[in-house]
């Protein structure tokens, strides 16, 4: 798939790189990324009431930031040196620089993540967001606020995707459940914070 072609027909920009990754590298940063991380259960308050999820998620970054999305708010660990390595590759890949990263543990298709767009005030306007995928690959989905026109693909361990431009305005992404799918998935999601850091 060409990387310069906008997957989205209007008001955004989403490239998919493909691999970037060959499939033993893959599987190296799979493994290390499910024993080094420091995982932990999502949680989300909705309509006042506290959810924890199976999916399992953890942040880390330059600094100390806090990220506060669904009611709740985590505090920054520093990088690991994989997910340091890994951020040099999709800034490098990118010519984008990313100072935090929010990372998805899917342990099989049970798991998925409803339609929602990544716009918190945190993240400043119209920044860019970089995706990268191990593990199973997973059908995800795009759909226009408006229009509720819906773009597809499947992303593949080892790939990259950027979400940018005014995507999280007019568009929403999800990672559907499916029972065929039974192996673990990790997702990187590589971030720009803008607010100050914590103290």
């Amino acid at each position: 798939m060409d990387p310069m072609k906008n997957l989205l027909p209007y008001e955004g920009e989403v490239f998919y790189y493909g691999n970037i990754l060959n499939e033993l590298d893959s599987q190296f940063y799979l493994n290390k990324l499910l024993t080094d991380i420091q995982w932990k259960n999502d949680e989300a308050k909705i309509f006042g009431k506290h959810f924890i999820t199976k999916r399992k998620v953890a942040w880390y970054g330059d600094e100390g930031f806090d990220y506060t999305y669904s009611h709740t708010t985590r505090r920054a660990l520093g990088w690991t040196k994989e997910l340091h390595e890994l951020k040099s590759l999709v800034e490098e890949k990118t010519q984008t620089q990313f100072n935090s990263c929010l990372l998805n543990l899917y342990h099989t298709g049970d798991e998925g993540m409803a339609w929602h767009s990544d716009d918190e005030k945190a993240l400043g306007k119209d920044s860019a967001i970089a995706s990268v995928s191990f593990g199973a690959i997973r059908r995800f989905l795009f759909r226009h606020r408006k229009s509720k026109e819906t773009i597809e693909l499947n992303l593949t361990p080892g790939s990259l995707l950027i979400m940018q431009g005014t995507t999280q305005s007019y568009w929403v992404h999800s990672l559907p459940k499916s029972k065929k799918v039974k192996h673990a998935r990790i997702n990187l999601t590589f971030r720009t914070m803008v607010a100050s850091k914590s103290i």
